[in-house]
């Protein structure tokens, strides 16, 4: 059969176009490619800059802060090099402050009554000898009745001894009557002594009241303190056995801790420590002044204690704080100060100083006693860091550091 000339035109035609649209398919990929290639090659690649950016000159490291020399003074930055010394090891150790028992006396009557006038008040700070209470005592009005009648046995003896020793030596009567006089007289005086005793047993002194109120007993501080117990008012009946105040002398007190068996070679009565706490930002120096024969039946450790002085009264009883007993001194060829360290990023640094300011730089510590550190790794030693007020920098830094994000 023959094909009409019109079709096979309109054939060829639909063939040319296909072979044309399929041309074109098969170009525009590598038409593609090469103009990436091109973008490529007339701009680097963000990775390349990166690249560039991080080799940037030494001098200008992410972590520089930019500080001269008069804002360094104007900051009191002291700059310190970093070179070899004597470190004195540390054991740490858990406590708590307490009372200095040497100095805490817990006041009672001694004589049963009932208060009349309590002037003081609790932590109020007392004098030696000052009134804390006067209470009204039959036992006391009893004794110093005694005393009384004493003296006045002891005065008529006396009378009656010397004119037995006139009328002796007279040679008007008998020896044997001057002895028995003279007999009476010293068994007068030894019952005024004895009723004297009774009343400075119970801190009542010999001296009678001014008013003559026999059963008034003074209740007084036996040394400087401060009241931190107080269990009387007025009207109060009590006992002669009750613990009406507690006087403490707070200007020294003792910071107790355990001391566990694998320990107690490491802690010796003599020792220097340091006692510190989380509380505030105080230290106080130390010497052990005691450490336990015994291990406590419960616990299984030695109870020890540092003598501490506590003029400001900072040092308050139940404060918990952490004792660091040091031991001997090492010679260690690189040390910093203790204040030179900061935390940044969970890594302790230090800024070393650099021309134009300082550089925070990884360190990696070692033994410490509290006040100087021992330096592993991260500088050597000459360099110069900030071994004061360190925090400032490391403030500087936490601002560079938020302005570049």
């Amino acid at each position: 059969m023959s094909i009409p000339r019109k079709q096979l035109v309109a054939i060829a035609a639909i063939v040319g176009l296909g072979a044309i649209v399929g041309a074109a398919v098969l170009m525009t990929p590598r038409h593609q490619a090469d103009e990436e290639a091109e973008v490529a090659t007339a701009a680097p690649a963000p990775a390349a800059a990166a690249a560039g950016h991080a080799s940037a000159p030494p001098e200008h490291p992410a972590h520089a802060i930019r500080l001269d020399a008069a804002q360094a003074r104007a900051a009191d930055i002291v700059v310190q090099a970093a070179g070899p010394g004597s470190i004195r090891t540390a054991a740490q150790f858990q406590g708590e402050v307490r009372f200095d028992e040497d100095r805490l006396a817990h006041v009672v009557p001694r004589l049963s009554g009932v208060a009349q006038a309590v002037p003081v008040r609790l932590g109020e700070a007392v004098r030696k000898g000052q009134l804390l209470a006067v209470i009204a005592s039959t036992a006391l009005a009893q004794q110093r009745s005694e005393l009384l009648a004493a003296q006045r046995r002891r005065a008529a003896a006396r009378t009656t001894f010397e004119r037995e020793r006139q009328l002796w030596q007279d040679k008007i009567s008998a020896e044997q009557d001057y002895q028995q006089a003279r007999t009476a007289l010293e068994e007068a005086d030894i019952a005024v002594q004895n009723a004297r005793q009774k009343l400075a047993a119970i801190g009542a002194g010999v001296a009678m009241p001014a008013d003559e109120r026999l059963n008034q007993l003074e209740i007084r501080a036996p040394f400087d303190g401060t009241v931190v117990e107080k269990h009387l008012a007025p009207g109060e009946a009590v006992k002669e056995d009750a613990s009406i105040f507690t006087v403490a002398d707070l200007r020294t007190v003792w910071a107790e801790f355990a001391v566990a068996p694998a320990d107690l070679a490491r802690v010796r009565v003599g020792q220097r420590a340091v006692v510190s706490s989380s509380a505030f930002d105080g230290r106080a120096d130390g010497s052990v002044a005691y450490v336990g024969d015994l291990l406590g039946e419960q616990t299984r450790t030695a109870r020890a204690r540092v003598a501490l002085a506590n003029p400001q009264g900072a040092w308050r009883p139940g404060l918990f704080v952490t004792v660091a007993v040091l031991g001997d001194s090492q010679a260690v060829p690189l040390l910093v100060s203790a204040d030179a360290l900061q935390a940044v990023d969970n890594r302790q640094v230090l800024f070393k100083a650099v021309p134009g300011g300082f550089v925070a730089t990884p360190v990696r510590t070692g033994r410490t006693d509290g006040t100087n550190v021992e330096i592993l790794d991260g500088i050597r030693a000459g360099d110069r860091v900030a071994s004061s007020n360190s925090f400032i920098l490391k403030a500087e830094l936490g601002k560079a550091s938020a302005a570049q994000e």
